[in-house]
């Protein structure tokens, strides 16, 4: 089964065993995003006040969100049945299911009495050493100095041909194969929005440390620490109002969230939850 496919089952069975809230909006970033490179994400609310985070700038998902005026029709509705538009083929209806998805974990979370362990690591606590062979899919240039000045090697796999290239420590490819060589490996939880997910897993098979890391890593962790997945880092959203005003303006949100991190050693497992969340 797919990770879409599991994540959904897993949300299913929690909407069984009580009523959920209802979607209480879509929140947008500004067009063109903010400053800073912000922007990135849109926000799904319940009517209890859970949030679920998701990716808007894979090609033209952003101004179709923006442009569609689905915010308004999703207000009210079941956030299941929202959630399975993860499953979708559509870039637009899968991120709008995914955070949707996502709110839902929260709520689950919330419920269980939950909190995932904070972290200050951005890079996903791998703890690079000189002379290792780490990984990196997709360029992420706020990542790169901690890595490099480790004296850690780094090999970065892009979609962008632009891009590829030998840079200043570091070298960028457009051949996933080669994070075959990798020990330990991070990621952006992108790849679980493209569909790449278990085609780079399956290239990232001789890692020991495979980090998925940023704001919309916000999901139930089981399907991923099955696959291979080490570390789950994500963003524990403290303030919610201060965050979605942050978020529709183009501004850094991080007073009103910490990043958080799961690892299967810390986590209790999805029937664990569901069963203190009852």
């Amino acid at each position: 089964m797919s990770f879409a496919g599991e994540y959904l089952a897993q949300l299913a069975a929690f909407a069984a065993r009580a009523p959920l809230p209802r979607v209480k909006a879509l929140h947008l970033p500004p067009p063109g995003g903010g400053a800073d490179g912000k922007g990135e994400f849109c926000a799904l609310e319940l009517d209890d006040g859970s949030l679920g985070l998701s990716y808007v700038l894979l090609g033209d998902t952003l101004d179709r969100l923006r442009g569609g005026g689905d915010g308004s029709r999703l207000i009210g509705t079941d956030p299941l049945t929202v959630a399975r538009r993860y499953a979708s083929a559509d870039s637009c209806e899968k991120t709008i299911g995914f955070a949707a998805a996502n709110a839902l974990t929260r709520c689950l979370f919330d419920r269980a009495g939950f909190r995932p362990d904070a972290s200050g690591d951005s890079i996903g606590q791998m703890d690079p050493q000189p002379g290792e062979q780490i990984g990196m899919i997709g360029l992420f240039r706020p990542l790169l100095g901690r890595i490099l000045q480790s004296g850690a090697r780094l090999t970065v796999v892009e979609l962008k041909p632009e891009l590829a290239g030998e840079a200043d420590g570091y070298r960028v490819t457009l051949d996933a194969n080669e994070l075959a060589a990798c020990g330990k490996v991070v990621s952006t939880s992108t790849l679980l929005l493209n569909d790449t997910l278990d085609r780079m897993l399956g290239c990232c098979r001789n890692a020991h440390w495979f980090a998925m890391v940023g704001p919309g890593a916000g999901c139930l962790p089981d399907a991923l620490f099955s696959r291979g997945v080490t570390l789950l880092g994500g963003s524990w959203i403290s303030d919610g109002a201060g965050f979605i005003d942050a978020l529709k303006r183009g501004e850094t949100t991080s007073a009103f969230s910490a990043k958080s991190a799961l690892t299967a050693e810390r986590y209790p497992g999805f029937e664990a939850l569901l069963d203190r969340a009852a």
